[in-house]
C-alpha cells in the first residue's frame, strides 16, 4: 500500500553525502604545514607563504609566531642543512654560500660549521680525499689529467684550496 499524503518533494534527494568545504587555512596553519615536512629558514618560510597568496605582513607574523613557539629556528635549520650538505659531499665554501642564500646571519653560519667540526664531520681535507678517491679511483693522483679533473670537481663542490691540495697530493691515509 502506498502512503497517502507523501509526495516525492518530501523525500530526501538521492545524491549521496554532502561534502563539506574545508575552511581556508590560516597563515600560521600553512606555515606549520610547511615546517612539519622539513626545516625552513625564516626568509624561506615567509617567501613560501607569500607565494601561496598570504600577504607579506601576515606571512611575517606567522613566521614570528612559529619561531616564538619553537617550530621554526634558524640555528636548527643551519645545522640541519650543513650536516645534510656535508654528508652529500659538499665542502665548506658551498655550504656557507647556501646558508647565506637563505638569509642567515654570519654568526649562525659559523656556528653550523663549528657544529660539524665538533661532531667530527668537519675534517674537510679528509672528506675531499675520500670524495676524490670514490669518484676518480685510488690512484688518481698519479695521473695529471685525472688530478686536474679531481681538483676541478672538488672546487665545484665547494672545497677550499688547502683541502684540494691535500686530496691531490694524497695526504695521510685514513683508517
Amino acid at each position: 500500500m502506498e502512503r497517502q499524503g507523501a509526495s516525492t518533494a518530501d523525500a530526501p534527494a538521492e545524491r549521496g553525502p554532502r561534502k563539506r568545504r574545508r575552511p581556508e587555512p590560516t597563515p600560521a596553519q600553512r606555515a606549520l604545514g610547511l615546517l612539519v615536512r622539513r626545516e625552513h629558514s625564516r626568509k624561506e618560510l615567509a617567501n613560501k607563504l607569500a607565494a601561496r597568496g598570504v600577504g607579506r605582513e601576515e606571512a611575517e607574523a606567522a613566521v614570528e609566531r612559529m619561531a616564538a613557539e619553537g617550530w621554526q629556528d634558524d640555528a636548527r635549520f643551519a645545522a640541519s642543512v650543513a650536516r645534510w650538505r656535508a654528508g652529500a659531499g659538499y665542502g665548506p665554501l658551498r655550504i656557507r654560500a647556501e646558508l647565506g642564500s637563505h638569509g642567515l646571519d654570519e654568526a649562525l653560519i659559523v656556528d653550523a660549521l663549528a657544529g660539524l667540526a665538533e661532531a667530527g664531520e668537519g675534517d674537510w681535507p679528509r672528506r675531499a680525499r675520500e670524495l676524490a678517491r670514490r669518484r676518480f679511483g685510488e690512484d688518481f693522483a698519479d695521473d695529471p689529467a685525472r688530478s686536474r679533473k679531481a681538483a676541478d670537481f672538488l672546487l665545484r663542490r665547494g672545497f677550499d684550496g688547502e683541502a684540494i691540495r691535500s686530496a691531490i697530493r694524497g695526504g695521510p691515509d685514513i683508517d
